[in-house]
C-alpha cells in the first residue's frame, strides 16, 4: 500500500516539474510585455534580467506555501488517504485544464486554478464526512466551517479578485498623474520624444525624470528588502529586525538617494528610465516567482511532506490517520526552491513561447492604432456609449481652461515612439512598478494574488489613461478585456468542478481510481506535447506588422500591394475548395462536410473583415493624393471577395437543410452535366488564383471571355432544368436547389470578373 502512495507523491513531483515548465512559458508575458513593448533593450538582456529575478524569487518563497498546506482546508480533520486523495486530483485537474483551456485559446490563471481546484476538492472531502456524521477528537460533529479554512479562503478568493479592479484603478490614477507630469514629449538620454526635435530643458527634464526614478527605485527596493529578503532563511535575524524597525528611515533614505542620482545619471544623458524598466522587470519577476511558485509545487511538496508524516508515525492506516502535521507552517528544504528556481530560468530562456512574446496584454494596450484582436461586443458598445455621454457630463462642468490644460498634456501625436514600440518608457515604468508593488503587498499578507491578473488589469488601467483607447477602438479593447476576464471566472468555476467530480471519484473509486487518473493525466500530457506548439504564423500578419513598423511610404506601398494580392489569393483558394466540396456533398449525400463548411465560411468571412481593416490602416499611413487614385480599385476587388463568400453562404444553407433532411438527390443521369458546369467554374477560378499569383494579368481579358461563355452555357443548363417541371421527371424540391446552385454559380463567375478587374486596375496603378 506505501508502494502505491509513493508512486502518487512521485507522480505529483513529476507533474510539477511539468507544471513549472508550462507555468512559465505562459505567464513570462507577466514579467516581460513591459519591457518588450518599450523596447528597452535586446530580447536576450530583458530575459537574462527576468531570469535572475525568477531564481531570486523562488529561492525565498517559502512563506507561500502555507497556501497549500493549510490556507484552504484544516488538514486536521482530513485522514493521508483523502488528502493525497484531494492533492492528485488538483494536479490531474491542473493538467486537463491547461490542455482545455490552450485547446481553445483562452486565457487561464495558475493562481486561480490552484486555490480553486483545491478548494472544489477538500469541499468534495468535507461534505462527504459531514454526510457521514464525522466527528471532532472531543466527539462533536463536523461543520463545513472547521473542514474549510472559510476565512483564509475567502480572504484570498476575494484577494484575486479584488485585484483586478485595484489594479486597473491604481494603474490608471499612477499613469494619469504620470503623464500629467511628463506629457508624451519628454527629454530623455540626451534624447527627445518629441515629433519636432523639441529638446526642453535640461535642468527641468532631468529633475523630473530623477524624482520619478527615484520613486520607483525606492519602490522596487521595498519590495526586495521588506517583502523579499527578510522573510528569506539567508538572513540572520538580526539583519531582519533591523529592516522591521527601521523601514521608514530605510525608505526615505532610499527615496532620497535614488532621486539625487537618477537626477545626475539624467543630466550626465544615460538611459535612466531603461534602467528603472529593467529594474522593474527583475522585481515583477521576482515577485512571480516568488507569488506563484506556490502554484506549481505547493501541492507536490505538502503531499511528499504529508507521505513523510504517514510512513514515520501512519503505522499503515492511511484511513484514519489526520494531518494534524500540515497544519504548521512550511518549512521547504533551500534544495527544493532552490531546483525549482532552476528550472524556472530553464524554462524561461528556452521557452519558444517566451522567444515569440506577441500577447494579448501588449496589443490590448499600445498606444497606436493597429490590427485590433478582437471583435465588438453589446457590452462593450454599451459601455463606450454610456461612458461618452458620462465624460460628456463631466467635461461640461469642469472649466474650459482645466481642460484644455489636460488635453495639451495628453497630445500623443506630437510623440514619436522608438521602431516597433507599442508604447513609451513612462507607461512601461508605471506598469512594472505598480504591478510589482501590489504583487509584493499580496506576498507580504500571504495572499496569492494572481500576477496574471495584476499586471493585465495594471496595464489596461495605464492604456486607459494614456487615452490609447480611441474612439475607433475603445470597443474592440473593451471586449477584449471583458473576454480576458470572462475566461478566468470560467477557469475559477471549471477548477472548482473539475477537482470536486474527481476527487469524489478517486475517494469512491480507490486505488484503481486513483491509477486511472493517472493514467488520464500521462494521457493527455503526451496528446498535447505531440501537437504542434505553434501554428505558422499567417504571412498577411507579417506583411501587416512590417507596414507598421516602416515609416518609408514607397516600403509601405510596396507592401500594402503584396498583402491586398495575398490575401486575395487565399480567398480565391477558399472559394475553389468550398464551391467544389459543397458541390460534391450534394452529388453523393455527404452532410458533415457541408456543415464544416458553414463554419468555414463564417470563419472566412471574419478573416476577409480582418484583412480589409489591416489593408485599409496601411493606406492611412500613405499620403492621401495616392490613395485616392487608387481606393476604387482597392475596393472592387475587396468587396467581390465578400461577394463570393455571400455566394458561397447561400450556395450551403439550402444545401445544409436538403442533405440534412436526407431529400431526394439530383438523379444520376444529370451528374455529368452538372460537374463539368462546377469543373468549368473551378477551371476558371483557378487561372484567376494564378494571375494573381503570378502578378500577371495580361490574360485578363481572354479570362473575361471564358467566363462569358460559362456563363452562357450555365444560362441554357438553367433553362434545361426549368422546362424538365413540364415533365416531372425529377422532385421539385431537388429541381429549384439545382437552378439556385446554377444561379449562384453565374454571380460567382460575375464577381470574379469584377475583382480581376479591380486586381488588374490597381497593379497598373503600382506601375505608376
Amino acid at each position: 500500500m506505501n508502494a502505491i502512495f509513493l508512486a502518487v507523491v512521485i507522480f505529483l513531483c513529476v507533474l510539477a516539474v511539468f507544471d513549472l515548465i508550462v507555468g512559465v512559458s505562459n505567464d513570462a508575458v507577466n514579467f516581460l510585455n513591459s519591457a518588450i513593448g518599450a523596447k528597452v533593450a535586446k530580447f536576450k538582456t530583458i530575459v537574462t534580467v527576468a531570469a535572475i529575478g525568477v531564481f531570486a524569487g523562488a529561492s525565498m518563497s517559502n512563506g507561500m506555501m502555507d497556501v497549500a498546506r493549510h490556507g484552504i482546508l484544516t488538514p486536521a480533520y482530513y485522514s493521508f488517504y483523502e488528502v493525497i486523495c484531494i492533492f492528485l486530483a488538483v494536479m490531474v485537474t491542473d493538467v486537463i485544464l491547461l490542455d482545455v483551456f490552450n485547446t481553445l485559446g483562452m486565457p487561464t490563471s495558475t493562481t486561480v486554478s490552484m486555490v480553486f481546484e483545491i478548494l472544489g476538492g477538500a469541499f468534495a472531502i468535507a461534505i462527504l464526512k459531514i454526510a457521514k456524521g464525522a466527528q471532532s477528537a472531543e466527539g462533536v460533529l463536523l461543520k463545513l466551517g472547521d473542514l474549510l479554512n472559510t476565512e483564509k479562503a475567502i480572504s484570498v478568493i476575494m484577494g484575486i479578485f479584488l485585484s483586478v479592479a485595484i489594479a486597473f484603478v491604481v494603474g490608471l490614477l499612477v499613469m494619469w498623474i504620470s503623464r500629467l507630469v511628463f506629457t508624451f514629449t519628454y527629454r530623455v538620454n540626451g534624447k527627445t520624444t518629441a515629433y519636432n526635435g523639441d529638446m526642453g530643458g535640461l535642468a527641468g527634464s532631468s529633475l523630473k525624470i530623477g524624482i520619478f526614478g527615484g520613486i520607483a527605485m525606492t519602490s522596487i527596493v521595498w519590495f526586495l528588502l521588506i517583502n523579499g529578503l527578510k522573510g528569506s532563511s539567508f538572513m540572520s535575524s538580526e539583519v531582519k529586525e533591523f529592516i522591521s524597525a527601521n523601514s521608514w528611515m530605510i525608505l526615505g533614505s532610499c527615496l532620497s538617494v535614488f532621486s539625487i542620482l537618477m537626477t545626475g545619471l539624467s543630466a550626465l544623458k544615460l538611459p535612466v528610465l531603461k534602467y528603472v524598466v529593467l529594474s522593474g522587470t527583475f522585481a515583477l519577476a521576482m515577485a512571480f516567482a516568488g507569488n506563484d511558485l506556490v502554484n506549481f509545487v505547493g501541492v507536490p511538496l505538502t503531499g511528499l511532506a504529508a507521505f513523510q508524516d504517514y510512513s514515520a508515525n501512519g503505522a499503515g492506516d492511511p484511513d484514519s490517520f489526520l494531518m494534524q502535521s500540515l497544519m504548521g507552517s512550511a518549512h521547504t528544504p533551500a534544495i527544493y526552491l532552490i531546483i525549482a528556481g532552476t528550472i524556472m530560468v530553464l524554462s524561461l530562456i528556452f521557452s519558444k513561447k517566451a522567444q515569440n512574446v506577441v500577447k494579448t496584454s501588449v496589443d490590448l494596450s499600445r498606444q497606436d492604432q493597429g490590427d485590433e484582436m478582437f471583435g465588438s461586443s453589446p457590452v462593450a458598445r454599451s459601455l463606450v456609449r454610456s461612458s461618452n455621454v458620462t465624460s460628456g457630463a463631466v467635461i461640461r462642468i469642469i472649466p474650459k481652461g482645466l481642460i484644455r490644460w489636460i488635453d495639451s498634456r495628453f497630445n500623443s501625436e506630437e510623440m514619436v515612439l522608438p521602431s516597433g514600440a507599442a508604447f513609451d518608457l513612462i507607461r512601461a515604468a508605471v506598469n512594472l512598478v505598480v504591478a510589482g508593488l501590489l504583487v509584493a503587498v499580496g506576498t507580504s499578507l500571504k495572499l496569492p494574488l494572481s500576477t496574471t491578473y495584476v499586471t493585465f488589469m495594471v496595464a489596461m488601467g495605464s492604456s486607459l489613461a494614456d487615452r490609447a483607447w480611441s474612439r475607433e477602438s475603445a470597443v474592440f479593447r473593451i471586449t477584449g478585456v471583458i473576454s480576458v476576464i470572462g475566461g478566468w471566472f470560467i477557469t475559477a468555476g471549471a477548477a472548482f468542478i473539475f477537482c470536486f467530480i474527481l476527487t469524489n471519484i478517486m475517494h469512491l473509486g480507490g486505488y484503481v481510481a486513483m491509477v486511472l487518473a493517472i493514467g488520464l493525466a500521462i494521457t493527455i500530457l503526451i496528446k498535447s506535447n505531440a501537437k504542434t506548439q505553434k501554428k505558422d504564423e499567417d504571412l498577411t500578419d507579417m506583411l501587416f506588422r512590417q507596414i507598421l513598423k516602416s515609416e518609408d511610404k514607397s516600403i509601405i506601398w510596396t507592401l500594402l500591394c503584396e498583402h491586398i494580392r495575398i490575401g486575395n489569393a487565399s480567398r480565391l483558394q477558399f472559394v475553389i475548395d468550398t464551391y467544389y466540396n459543397d458541390t460534391n456533398s450534394f452529388l453523393y449525400e455527404q452532410y458533415q462536410p457541408i456543415k464544416r463548411s458553414s463554419g468555414l465560411i463564417d470563419e472566412e468571412r471574419k478573416a476577409l473583415k480582418r484583412q480589409r481593416k489591416q489593408e485599409i490602416l496601411a493606406m492611412q499611413r500613405l499620403d492621401p493624393m495616392v490613395v485616392i487614385g487608387r481606393n476604387t480599385w482597392y475596393f472592387l476587388g475587396i468587396n467581390s471577395c465578400q461577394q463570393m463568400l455571400y455566394c458561397l453562404k447561400r450556395i450551403n444553407e439550402p444545401l445544409r437543410e436538403h442533405v440534412g433532411n436526407s431529400f431526394l438527390p439530383l438523379p444520376e443521369q444529370y451528374h455529368k452535366k452538372f460537374i463539368a458546369m462546377r469543373d468549368s467554374v473551378i477551371d476558371l477560378y483557378t487561372k484567376a488564383l494564378e494571375m494573381l499569383k503570378s502578378g500577371d494579368f495580361t490574360d485578363a481579358e481572354q479570362l473575361r471571355k471564358d467566363g462569358d461563355m460559362i456563363q452562357e452555357r450555365i444560362a441554357a443548363d438553367r433553362k434545361e432544368a426549368l422546362d424538365s417541371i413540364q415533365e416531372g421527371t425529377t422532385n421539385l424540391n431537388t429541381l429549384f436547389l439545382t437552378v439556385h446552385i446554377l444561379q449562384e454559380s453565374q454571380e460567382l463567375i460575375d464577381v470574379l470578373r469584377h475583382m480581376i478587374r479591380g486586381m488588374n486596375s490597381f497593379a497598373g496603378c503600382e506601375e505608376e
